[in-house]
């Protein structure tokens, strides 16, 4: 429809009612404006995802896992409703304190940091952790998991994370509240964006002083990344947040195209909860809009929706709608076919590794 003309849904006077249902309120924000708008239209191209069985990858930064959300990011798992993962390793190392039961509480952003520093207490905004009874325990864990030859040939960090969710779900207290072992059981990659930016990596260092090598295959998993899209027939991203792992995510359509010439990458459906802004230039603002310039999406008219809210908000909305209305979907299990799908996307490429215009199939 031509935006310059007077027509559209007519705006409701909504009236709010005590028994009414989440999908209800989805549609209470569909129905209004702004970012409440937004967000009802997020929520319905989430479930459209789900239908028509796209491949979903699940972005994540921030620290969502302190705050407890790595329990929503569990069950959308389970319902098979994120096939795939990219996050930071901070989240995978905050994670993993639940499973543990080590402990965190919520806490004050109104304090004196410097008490808080005296009393070994760690704060995340609003958010407590213990340095000793919990930071130092979490370093020893995760020291003991990669301790000895586990990592003895280059690796990914999916490879990483899937070996962490194996070791936890043996070993830890509470198995059953990590996303991790989730992914694990489910064989859900879950690719860790910056890996040497982050406590996982720090507890390396330890056996790294004693001699130990660690080989992480980066460049191994960027192509593994890109053969998933490569190999799916629709596929979207749900970002949390911007950051390394929203590009990561994107950057396989121009891994396809810019560089493997295959012309045919790009992502067909991309929801981003973001607070960032777009005119500062930085990725994590970047419009989706702008991304088809770079061959990120295959549309910059549809499929695409921006809610620009917190993610702690938002979140949480997204997921309880698909999981009231949406049929569980059977595990795609990824993990186990990424050697299958890297070996496809290679073996194309050495085939024709030519680029030729004249045999480009445009899209969109």
């Amino acid at each position: 429809m031509d935006p310059h003309e007077f027509h559209g849904k007519d705006i409701p006077h909504i009236k709010l009612d005590p028994n009414m249902t989440i999908e209800d309120l989805v549609d209470v924000f569909e129905s209004s404006g702004f970012n409440g708008r937004k967000l009802g239209e997020a929520a319905k191209l989430y479930a459209k995802m789900i239908k028509e069985d796209a491949t979903i990858c699940l972005t994540v930064s921030g620290a969502m896992t302190p705050v407890g959300f790595g329990g929503i990011i569990k069950t959308l798992i389970e319902r098979g409703f994120v096939d795939w993962i990219i996050t930071t390793g901070a989240n995978v190392y905050h994670e993993d304190h639940f499973a543990w039961g080590l402990p965190i509480k919520q806490g004050s952003s109104v304090v004196d940091d410097m008490k808080l520093f005296q009393k070994e207490i760690v704060r995340i905004r609003d958010v407590y952790i213990k340095f000793y009874e919990t930071l130092e325990a979490e370093d020893q864990v995760i020291q003991k998991m990669f301790e000895g030859n586990v990592l003895d040939k280059p690796f990914t960090s999916a490879e990483f994370c899937n070996l962490m969710g194996k070791k936890s779900k043996e070993k830890a207290k509470y198995p059953e509240k990590s996303f991790i072992v989730t992914a694990y059981e489910y064989d859900v990659p879950v690719y860790i964006s910056t890996m040497n930016d982050s406590s996982l990596a720090l507890n390396l260092s330890i056996q790294r002083l004693k001699g130990k090598i660690y080989n992480h295959d980066f460049v191994r998993e960027i192509i593994e990344q890109a053969a998933i899209l490569y190999s799916s027939k629709k596929s979207g991203i749900l970002e949390l947040g911007g950051g390394v792992p929203k590009n990561t995510a994107q950057q396989t359509g121009p891994l396809l195209d810019q560089i493997l010439r295959r012309s045919d990458g790009g992502q067909d459906y991309i929801i981003q909860i973001t607070d960032a802004r777009p005119d500062t230039g930085g990725l994590s603002g970047a419009t989706l809009q702008e991304g088809k310039s770079w061959g990120k999406v295959q549309n910059a008219h549809e499929g695409l929706v921006t809610v620009y809210a917190d993610a702690t908000i938002a979140f949480p909305i997204l997921a309880l709608y698909v999981l009231s209305n949406q049929k569980t979907r059977k595990p795609k299990r990824l993990y186990k076919k990424l050697d299958k799908l890297y070996n496809k996307l290679r073996d194309d490429y050495i085939k024709n590794p030519i680029f030729d215009k004249k045999k480009l199939k445009k899209k969109n």
